[in-house]
């Protein structure tokens, strides 16, 4: 085990804390493993009913997955320590996905990429005013993984495509509203929700609905109707059109934010997000990811997208293709063709 992850049984309760707050909780591969061994374990405990999962603390419930140790893959053995990564984590995503004791998450703090991975899955989903909730990799060369094609695909009215391209960051009151939170409750109440669902797991609902305060309006609602025109092609050229005929603020905005991402992390996303609406269960579609996660890792966007925004913090990424109309169809069809039989993602 790692001292990444605090684990605990509090009488009926499991109990999963986050522990690298240097790092805003980003998930290392032992600290997957160590989460996935544990909740094998417990799914077969009877003494266990119910889970929380949150951070020791700071700022991050899980700012996302390691970031360095897949660019120094990609850069220095082919991408190899990186897939083994993403194997895993999918692997821990898709595990919450299908688990049978409800799963409370406190997205108390900046909830990005690998810790959205591991918030949706669960049941009980509780955003407070601190919550910072993104899918911000189409600045990093990336695509919104971890399940993000399937969570996203089905929020409905475009907004999926929104924040898989933008990166838009929601506060609680926004994931709320957009169904990403199943609770808002004040981070004062925190503790007690956490010591009474330890004494009552049979009665989770109650007490956080018993807790929950209403949120403050929602500001992405104002935009929603914006969002679903301009966002409505998964074509990304025609969404591209659409902004640069609006001659609003709103449109200039965005316009100007895509303007920063990947092309060729766009056309992937708008693609993956497409394919998983038709998909019929979240294991085909990590199958579809762990298919795109082991290509883009390797492709010129990533390691310069990461050097840009997180290693030199310049922000001047060079794109490859730098266009839209760069990035060609052939290229995203091999982006998601199959891997050899051998190769493909399998869940646990």
């Amino acid at each position: 085990m790692t001292d990444e992850v605090n684990i605990h049984t509090h009488g009926r309760t499991g109990h999963i804390s986050l522990n690298r707050p240097k790092a805003l909780h980003s998930l290392t591969l032992d600290m997957c493993h160590a989460m996935s061994k544990t909740l094998t374990g417990w799914a077969g405990d009877d003494a266990v009913e119910a889970i929380i999962l949150d951070h020791a603390e700071g700022r991050g419930f899980c700012a996302g997955g390691d970031i360095n140790l897949l660019r120094n893959s990609a850069l220095n053995d082919g991408g190899e320590s990186g897939r083994a990564f993403f194997h895993d984590e999918y692997q821990l995503n898709h595990q919450m996905m299908t688990y049978d004791k409800p799963i409370v998450a406190f997205m108390d703090g900046i909830t990005m990429g690998g810790g959205v991975g591991i918030a949706l899955p669960c049941k009980y989903r509780v955003a407070t005013e601190h919550t910072r909730f993104a899918m911000p990799e189409t600045g990093i060369g990336l695509f919104p993984d971890v399940g993000g094609g399937w969570h996203l695909s089905r929020l409905g009215g475009r907004l999926g495509q929104f924040l898989a391209l933008t990166g838009a960051r929601l506060d609680g009151a926004e994931c709320v509203w957009a169904g990403i939170a199943t609770h808002y409750l004040p981070s004062e109440k925190l503790a007690e929700a956490k010591a009474r669902i330890t004494e009552h797991p049979d009665r989770i609902a109650g007490i956080l609905s018993e807790l929950s305060v209403t949120p403050p309006a929602a500001r992405i609602e104002g935009n929603a109707e914006l969002i679903k025109k301009h966002f409505a092609s998964d074509r990304y050229e025609d969404i591209l059109a659409r902004l640069e005929a609006d001659d609003s603020d709103w449109a200039a905005k965005e316009l100007a934010t895509l303007r920063t991402k990947s092309p060729q992390t766009c056309k992937v996303a708008l693609r993956q997000l497409s394919e998983s609406e038709k998909l019929d269960s979240f294991a085909d579609n990590m199958v579809m990811e762990y298919r795109i996660a082991s290509r883009v890792l390797t492709r010129p966007d990533f390691a310069e997208g990461v050097r840009a925004v997180i290693v030199d913090k310049t922000n001047d990424p060079k794109w490859d293709p730098a266009t839209p109309e760069g990035v060609s169809e052939e290229l995203i069809d091999s982006i998601f063709a199959p891997l050899p039989a051998d190769e493909e993602w399998k869940p646990l």
